[in-house]
This record gives structure tokens, C-alpha cells and sequence, in this order.
């Protein structure tokens, strides 16, 4: 409205007035933000809906109004509007923050921002799941609108034209890209529960324009017109009961099954018309906005004044319910009371405001958008943003990189094999740091005593921060990547997963980098790094580079001086010391101090070790009942590493990790064992020690994370026993505490491998989540089954290779070969055994269930476990994640991959014989083990397999049978669920072809 006064001649003051009522609403909510400064600063650390800022708040006096077990208050979208807004704001040339306290909040605001992809809310309309129960759900809408926040609040002055450099707020550019990737994985999506929602048109149009894929927003805005468009507005989502007829006001939840009622019968909101009228004089299309103004018209109510008023919904009167429901949009609905005493729906009439002004062309999208959320497509790749939204800058990314090498005998040896580098030396005044030292750098940012807000929490920084240039204290600083830390779990003692990791994070870079000016990416060699076996494939590494190709991505290799000019610059101006104050010490790379012409030790080359090696020369049951004397009489006289491993964890299970031998504790026995094993590469006794002494992989919750991100789950566990479920992002210390219960039981290496594995998922994952499709549940235990299933077929008659005795590398290899599609020449047996245990399922294999179950009233069984059709068709919609959910937990008690598969075939037969016959249905409850049973009695006699036979019960030979042709699985199964469906009454129909009159 200010931009409209501005433009006419006489205001009357007006332009001022409104003006500075925006800034006196802004200031308000902040206001109201800063007085729970506390709770920013729990939240940012530990981000529970019990910890979070309240959304709602006394108009009055700023004070709460419900607490947190009366109000669903966790609502990231509401935050991520105030700070996109802040800037939107402050851009136009409002003032509306005015001091440094007010700075860091927004700091501070913005770290609980920045983990909104893994962070499950109550959304925007505060119910989180769709059944109403009280659960948060990760929320497209809200990590989109994060996204959007983000970058918009990056490298932005609070203090607009006559800010310093201390008003600049700081965004963590791997966690904005967290946020982008979560929003591709989730769209069209709305949350799990919530198959598509209108909440998502604020997000994907005006005001955040959250998403760059064009593609993937047609299809989003398709769905939700699709879904949801009515004659009297947008319903908000299917089966929602806000304001309905049937919805019983005095209950803050609702009991299961109960949102069937409001089926067909959801409010529509007019307010989403108003916003597809934005959208399109954004977009550009004239027809758009005619559509809906003229959906919209008859829809507005007038005051007494006659004065245009936006109902907030319109409703179906009670006595009209049946007959809707009977014959939708059949029934008038009519409008809320908004508009009434003075009353209204301030969120619609604000919007049809904008619209408004928009439409009659009084205001520009420009006015309403001066940071330019909004590109048009052909404008797209002209955007200079600090990251844009707006996709990749470049198609071709080459990415410069810079060798270092920890001492001047490194780089004279690297250098006859004609590789230069550079020591940390001589690149001064240049500093190279660890990115733990620039974590502690930004431990600085945000910080403000008087609110009681330390800075930036504790978190790694990730490829993309690593890959820019900083000025901090007046130092220039490069610093490498977290993937040459040194770290204490066994995987960095494989050179292989090292130069694995080198080619995936050149990978990742060279796919989201995002800004101008190139990354640079610092490659770190350490003189471990040649010793032995290891030096060829690390100088086949440098001479990759040297070619300036590594892993299919553009390199360019040179002096750490020279890339400086092409890099992007940050400038940590937050670090300000005063006189009184003592400086932050930071631990720069230093250079090794050693001779420059001495020899490098390279050792001599250590293959794999033997199977033998690995083998203990005691059995463990023997030395159990032997009394500790013995135990360590037999540990002092063996020299074999996984003998005296084997007595350790006996010693260790008896006695405790600090009982005192002659040479120390036993867990300081066990860490010797460990550091000797790794050096002679027996990887068995190496994974053994790593278990007893409850070693945890760097970057395990993250590579978690990013599989959940993908709408998948976790099961941690061994194949066989118990699992546990992982939904939710969860801290390393819990992840630690579920592995080391869950998968210790059988064998102890199970619960590093685990861990390993988790890793290995959580890259390729992110990189190639194609090779995951059908796979909803990512169940670790029974990937492991997968792996030591395929070392069986490949070693055919001879013994199989142990997977525990295999390197880190290796086994990331075997599990990248087992997410291929299964090989053609393969029996179906082998083949059916690898997709079972990786859980994969067919194309459409739930939605197919889905409908199975409309066919039976009493529901499906399967090892025990029960999908009933009621509440669950009540309960949920066909496409939505939590039904397939739902599925998964059914086949969860199969113990056999093979079987599950079968099972799997048998619902897809049972779904195309129901599809053909619409006639029948299933009258009892159907118990799939009967079905599977009787088809394989029908195998057994076409084959000839005599009733008394032993192996009467083993199915190998079902197994191993083609699905389709005459003597196929499917044709055994088709007649199997034929027999049981004809046990029933067919239901009439007025088409029978076979009724003759």
C-alpha cells in the first residue's frame, strides 16, 4: 500500500503512516521472538518441538498465550517468512533492525533455520500429520520456504545502505544445499502423511519462489489444482476436518480412522485463488489471472461500506453433508463469518490486497519482491546472486585444485615422479586450517551475552564451505575438506575409500556449486598416504589430476597463489577483537619437520592379508571357562593378532576395559591390537577390535540424515533379530547407543560394518538415488545378508570370501554391484534372494495393495503380522508415504528374502486378477503364507515330488522358477488366489455378461 500512496501525488501522509505500521508489525514479532532468546538458544542445539520459538502470541502485551503441550507451536515456515520478509523489507528501504542485540538474534534465528531439512514441524496449518494426533512431519512447504529464507538472507546488511560489516549475516551454504535437496526429494510431496497440500503454492509461488526445477513445479502446482481446486476455492488437503460440519470443536485431536468423515466435505479457501492470480502476473499469463478473478468474484462479501471482504473458507451446513458426500459439489456451501463484527481473515485480506494492486497494475512485482525472488526462466542464468536458487551457473564446472604436501621430503619425492605440489610453507602468508579450526572460527558469529546466545553450534563444515576462501583476523585462509581428517575409525586406513572420497566430492561440488567464482578444493597428501600398497593408486590419483580429469569433473591443478584471484571470497568480519580483548588462537597446518633429502619410508607393498592370518589359532569357547591367569599367560606367548583380539574381549567381558595387566589396561591391549592389525590390513581383526572398543564413524547421523531426506527409513540391526526403525534424524550418541545393542549379538564386527555401510548409502544416496528406487526401507542388516549372499554366488563350489575380512573399499564395491539390477543370466533364485533382502518392490506395488484391501473386508496377513482394511482405508489416502509405510511394516516379520519376494509376486497376481474380475472380492481375512502354500503343494505334484519326502518342505526349487510362462510361479499363485476367491459369493453387477435376462 505505500508503494501505491508513493506513486500518487497527494498522500496525505498516508505513505508514511503505513510505512512505518509494516516496520511497527515486524518489530512487533521480533519483539516477541527476542523474549524467548532462551529458547533460540536450546532449540539451535537441540531442535525438539518442546525447545522452539511459540508462533502464537498476545496481540497486547507479547506475551505467550499457550504453552507448548496446548499449542503445536514448531511451525520452521512461520520463522523462515519472518526472515524472508525482514529482507524483503529492509531491501525496499524500510529500517526496520537497530542494533547489534537485534543482529545476532537474526543470527541466531537463522542457525535454527538451517537444519529445517531435518527438522520434522507442525506446518502451516499447526496439526503436523494429516490424522490430526499430535505428530510433527518434515513439511515441503516449510523446508522450502527455509530454502528460500536463506538464501535471500545471505550475505544481506541488517542495517541496509548504512550498514558495516559486523551487520551481515552469515548462511552456511552446505546446509542451504541440504535444504535443496531435501525439497527436490520430498516434491510433489507435501510430508508423508500428506500427499499434496495448497500450503505448498506460498512455497513454490509468491512470496518464496523456493523452487528452480521447472519441470518439478508443474507437476507440484498440477497436482495440487488436480486435487485440490473446488468451485469455492482450494481445499487446504484431502480429508481435512478444520471447520467442517462433523469435526467435534471441543477435542484439540483427532481418533483414529476419524478424518474418513470429512471426506469430500474439506472447506475451500478462496485465499488460494488470490494466489494463483499472484502467481500469474508474476508469470506473466493474463489468462490465469482472469480465471481465477472471475472464480473469485462471486466468492467475496461486502461490508456495509461495500467494501470487498475474503471469507477465510466456505463449509457445508450440517444438513447438507450426506448429500454432498453422495454427489460431490452437488451442495451450495456457505461462507465463514469473516467480514462479520468487524472480524477478518487478515491473512486473505492482505493477499487480495496485493493482488489487487497487482492486478490493476498500481504496483509492479518488482515493488513486492525487491531481492528478485522471482526469475523468469530465460532470465535465469543472467541472476548474480551470493548462491542462486536459480540452478547451475555453469553446466561445465571446473573446479581448481590445489596439492599440497605435508613436508618438503614428500613433495621432492612426489616430484621425481614429475606430481608438484606445494607445502603449507610455501603458500605463506596463505594459511591452510582444518575445517574443525573454522567451525571454532564460527563459534564466534552470533554470539551475544546480554540474550545469552553463544554462536554457530558445533557443526562440521561441509565440501561446498571448504571450497571458498577466507579472511579472518586479517589472515587469508584455504582449508580442506573433512575427508582428510585424521580420524581414529578404521576406514581412513584404506587408501582406496580416501581416493573414493576425493572423486565424490568433486562430484557433489561440481553438481551444486552454486556461486561465482570457483571452488577451490585443496587435496592434502599426507606421507601415510604412500606408504606401501598405497602409493600407486594415490599417484595414479595425481597424475588424474595433472591430466585435468578426475572421475569425470574438470580440474585444474596449480599454485595455491594463483587460484586465489578466481575464488570466491568470504570475509569472517564477525571475528572483532578489541584491545582488552585476547584473540582466538588458531591451529594452522604445519608443515612436518623432516630432513628434505632423506628417503621417504615407503615400506614394502602390504597385500590383503590371508584368509589365514585372519583366522584366530584358539577357539573361544575352550578359553571362556579358563580363570584370567591363563587368559593372559596364553595372550603374552601367542603372536597371532586375532588370537590375542579373541582373549582381550573375554578379558574385556570379564574383567572391564581398565583391569591392569603388566603392559596396561585391556583396552589399551585392545587399541594396540587395533593400530597393528590396521597396519598389516587384517581387516577381520580390525573390525573385531574397532567393536570392543565402541568405536563410532565421523559423519554417521549426517549420512543418516541424508537417506531420510530421501523419504526413505533406516533399520540398524542384524539380520534375523530385532530391529529399530530410524523416522527422524537422530544424535550420534543415540545412533552409537542402537548399534552397539542391536547388532553386537551374533557377531561383534556386525556393528562396524553397519556403520560403514551407513556411510557408503549416504553418499551414493545422495549422488545416484536412482540405484535405490523400490527400496523404502534401507534395512542394513539384510543389505549385509545381500552382500555375503553374493560372495556365495560368485564363489560357486569353493568356499565363499568372508565379507569381514574384506577392505573398506571392497566392501563399498560389492554393495555398489548389489544395487545394480540384478544380472539376466542369473537363476531366480539368486535373484530373488538379492531383492528380497534389499527390500525392493515393483513399480505401483503399493498403490496395488491399496486396492487389494478395498477387496477385503477382513484384510491381508503374513507372518503373523495383520493389515487390516479398517481404519487403515479410513485413516489414509492411496499415494500417501505413511500407507506404504504401513505395507513395509506387514512384510517386516518375512525372516526369508526369497519368501518376501514371492509374497511380493503374490500381491502384484492378486491386484491383476482383481483389476479383471471387478465381480469378486474376498470374503474371509486372506492369509498370503495359505495362498503361497497351496500354489507350491500344486508345484510339488506337477513335479513329481513324492508326499513323503524329506525335503517336502523346501521350496528351493519354487524359488528358482521363472515368474511368468506355463509352469511359471505366477501361473501356481493365479490359480491359488482363484480357488480361494471363488470360496466366496460373487458380488452382481448390472453388466454381468453373463446375465442372459
Amino acid at each position: 500500500m505505500p508503494l501505491y500512496f508513493w506513486r500518487i501525488d497527494d498522500d496525505k501522509g498516508r505513505t508514511h503512516e503505513l510505512e512505518h505500521s509494516a516496520i511497527k508489525c515486524m518489530r512487533g514479532i521480533l519483539y516477541c521472538y527476542m523474549r524467548q532468546a532462551d529458547k533460540v538458544q536450546q532449540f539451535k542445539q537441540d531442535p525438539k518441538p518442546s525447545e522452539c520459538l511459540h508462533s502464537v502470541f498476545s496481540a497486547h502485551t507479547g506475551d505467550e498465550v499457550f504453552s507448548h503441550e496446548e499449542y503445536s507451536h514448531l511451525q520452521i515456515n512461520a520463522v523462515s517468512l519472518f526472515l524472508l520478509y525482514l529482507v524483503e523489507m529492509i531491501s525496499s528501504g524500510l529500517q526496520v533492525i537497530y542494533n547489534t542485540d537485534e543482529v545476532s538474534f537474526i543470527q541466531n534465528l537463522v542457525f535454527c533455520v538451517e537444519r529445517a531439512y531435518r527438522v520434522p514441524d507442525f506446518g502451516v496449518w499447526e496439526r503436523g500429520s494429516k490424522y490430526n494426533n499430535g505428530s510433527p512431519e518434515l513439511h515441503s512447504s516449510s523446508v522450502g520456504l527455509a530454502k528460500a529464507a536463506l538464501e535471500a538472507i545471505n550475505g544481506f546488511n541488517l542495517f541496509g545502505k548504512q550498514g558495516c560489516s559486523w551487520s551481515v549475516i552469515f548462511v552456511d551454504f552446505d546446509a542451504h544445499n541440504r535444504n535443496r535437496q531435501t525439497l527436490c526429494s520430498l516434491l510433489p510431496r507435501e510430508s508423508r502423511s500428506h500427499n499434496t497440500d495448497a500450503a505448498l503454492l506460498p512455497c513454490l509461488s509468491y512470496p518464496a519462489f523456493a523452487l528452480d526445477d521447472e519441470v518439478l513445479f508443474s507437476q507440484t502446482l498440477d497436482k495440487i489444482i488436480r486435487k485440490l481446486k473446488g468451485k469455492y476455492g482450494f481445499k487446504r488437503f484431502l480429508r481435512d476436518g478444520y471447520r467442517t460440519a462433523l469435526e467435534d470443536k471441543t477435542r484439540r485431536y483427532y481418533k483414529p480412522a476419524e478424518i474418513k468423515l470429512f471426506d469430500g466435505i474439506e472447506c475451500e479457501f478462496p485465499l488460494f485463488f488470490i494466489f494463483m492470480i499472484i502467481d500469474g502476473v508474476f508469470r506473466g499469463n493474463p489468462a490465469q489471472v482472469k480465471e481465477y478473478q472471475d472464480l473469485l468474484d462471486p466468492l467475496l462479501q461486502h461490508t456495509c461500506e461495500g467494501c470487498p471482504v475474503v471469507p477465510k473458507y466456505y463449509y457445508v451446513p450440517a444438513d447438507f453433508v450426506e448429500l454432498e458426500k453422495k454427489n460431490p459439489g452437488s451442495q451450495k456451501r456457505f461462507p465463514s463469518n469473516s467480514g462479520c463484527d468487524g472480524k477478518f481473515f487478515l491473512w486473505g485480506q492482505a493477499v487480495y490486497i496485493i493482488a489487487k494492486l497487482l492486478a490493476d497494475k498500481l504496483i509492479s512485482p518488482k515493488d513486492i519482491d525487491p531481492i528478485g525472488r522471482y526469475v523468469a526462466p530465460e532470465d535465469q542464468r543472467n541472476v548474480s546472486m551470493r548462491f542462486s536458487n536459480q540452478g547451475p551457473l555453469e553446466n561445465d564446472l571446473v573446479v581448481h585444485v590445489a596439492l599440497i604436501a605435508e613436508s618438503q621430503r614428500l613433495q621432492v619425492f612426489l616430484n621425481t615422479y614429475g606430481i608438484q605440489t606445494q607445502t603449507p610453507q610455501q603458500v605463506e602468508p596463505i594459511q591452510i586450517w582444518a575445517q574443525k579450526e573454522l567451525v571454532k572460527a564460527y563459534f564466534h558469529l552470533g554470539v551475544n551475552d546480554k540474550l545469552g546466545l553463544s554462536g554457530r553450534p558445533d557443526r562440521p563444515i561441509g565440501c561446498l564451505g571448504t571450497s571458498k576462501i577466507y579472511r579472518i583476523l586479517g589472515k587469508t585462509v584455504v582449508c580442506y575438506s573433512i575427508i582428510f581428517d585424521l580420524s581414529d575409525f578404521y576406514m581412513s586406513q584404506d587408501v582406496m575409500m580416501l581416493i573414493d572420497d576425493i572423486k565424490n566430492a568433486l562430484q557433489f561440488i561440481k553438481q551444486y556449486w552454486k556461486m561465482h567464482g570457483r571452488p577451490l578444493f585443496v587435496v592434502l597428501i599426507r606421507e601415510d598416504n604412500i606408504r606401501g600398497s598405497r602409493f600407486n593408486p594415490i599417484l595414479d590419483m595425481l597424475a588424474a589430476f595433472r591430466k585435468g580429469i578426475v572421475g569425470g569433473v574438470k580440474v585444474h591443478v596449480d599454485r595455491v597463489q594463483t587460484l586465489i584471484s578466481g575464488a570466491v571470497v568470504e570475509q569472517l568480519d564477525f571475528l572483532r577483537i578489541t584491545e582488552t580483548e585476547e584473540a582466538p588462537v588458531f591451529k594452522r597446518l604445519e608443515e612436518l619437520d623432516l630432513p628434505k633429502h632423506s628417503k621417504v619410508k615407503r615400506q614394502s607393498s602390504t597385500p590383503n592379508a590371508s584368509e589365514l592370518e585372519q583366522q584366530p589359532d584358539v577357539n573361544i569357547n575352550d578359553w571362556k571357562s579358563k580363570s584370567t591367569y591363563e587368559i593372559l599367560q596364553k595372550f603374552n606367548d601367542c603372536n597371532c593378532l586375532a588370537s590375542q583380539a579373541l582373549l582381550s574381549s573375554i578379558l574385556l567381558k570379564r574383567e572391564g576395559p581398565n583391569f591392569i595387566t603388566k603392559d596396561g589396561t585391556v583396552a589399551e591391549h585392545i587399541e594396540r591390537i587395533y593400530r597393528r592389525a590396521g597396519s598389516k590390513k587384517l581387516w577381520s581383526v580390525v573390525r573385531f577390535a574397532a567393536s570392543l572398543l565402541g568405536k563410532l564413524v565421523d559423519s554417521l547421523a549426517p549420512s543418516i540424515t541424508n537417506v531420510l531426506v530421501q523419504g526413505k527409513q533406516v533399520t540398524l540391526g542384524a539380520f534375523g533379530q530385532e530391529e529399530e526403525v530410524i523416522s527422524n534424524p537422530l544424535s550420534p550418541g543415540v545412533i552409537k547407543k542402537i548399534i552397539y545393542e542391536k547388532c553386537h549379538l551374533q557377531d561383534e564386527r556386525e556393528a562396524v560394518v553397519q556403520q560403514e555401510l551407513v556411510i557408503h548409502i549416504g553418499w551414493i544416496i545422495s549422488n545416484s538415488p536412482e540405484l535405490f528406487s523400490g527400496m523404502l526401507k534401507i534395512r542394513i542388516g539384510w543389505i549385509i545378508h545381500a552382500m555375503k549372499y553374493e560372495l556365495k554366488i560368485r564363489a560357486g563350489d569353493m568356499p565363499a570370501k568372508d565379507l569381514y575380512q574384506m577392505s573398506p573399499s571392497e566392501v563399498k564395491q560389492l554393495l555398489l554391484d548389489i544395487l545394480q539390477p540384478q544380472q539376466q543370466g542369473r537363476g531366480w533364485l539368486n535373484r530373488r534372494q538379492i531383492d528380497g533382502s534389499l527390500n525392493r518392490a515393483p513399480a505401483g506395488f503399493y498403490d496395488r495393495v491399496w486396492q487389494i484391501l478395498e477387496r477385503t473386508p477382513n484384510g491381508l496377513i503374513v507372518a503373523g503380522k495383520f493389515l487390516p482394511q479398517q481404519p487403515t482405508l479410513s485413516d489414509m489416502t492411496m499415494y500417501e508415504m505413511n500407507f506404504s509405510l504401513l505395507v513395509e511394516d506387514m512384510l517386516q516379520n518375512i525372516d526369508q528374502p526369497e519368501y518376501r519376494q514371492i509374497i511380493v509376486e503374490l500381491l502384484m497376481v492378486i491386484s491383476v486378477i482383481l483389476e479383471r474380475n471387478p465381480e469378486l472380492e474376498f470374503q474371509d481375512k486372506v492369509d498370503l503364507d495359505k495362498v503361497v502354500q497351496e500354489a507350491f503343494h500344486d508345484f510339488q505334484k506337477d513335479h513329481g515330488l513324492p508326499k513323503g519326502s524329506e525335503k517336502q518342505d523346501d521350496m528351493t526349487a519354487f524359488y528358482n522358477t521363472h515368474p511368468t510362462g506355463k509352469k511359471g510361479t505366477c501361473s501356481y499363485l493365479s490359480k491359488a488366489v482363484i480357488t480361494l476367491l471363488l470360496e466366496g459369493e460373487m458380488k452382481p453387477s448390472n453388466d454381468d455378461p453373463c446375465t442372459i435376462s
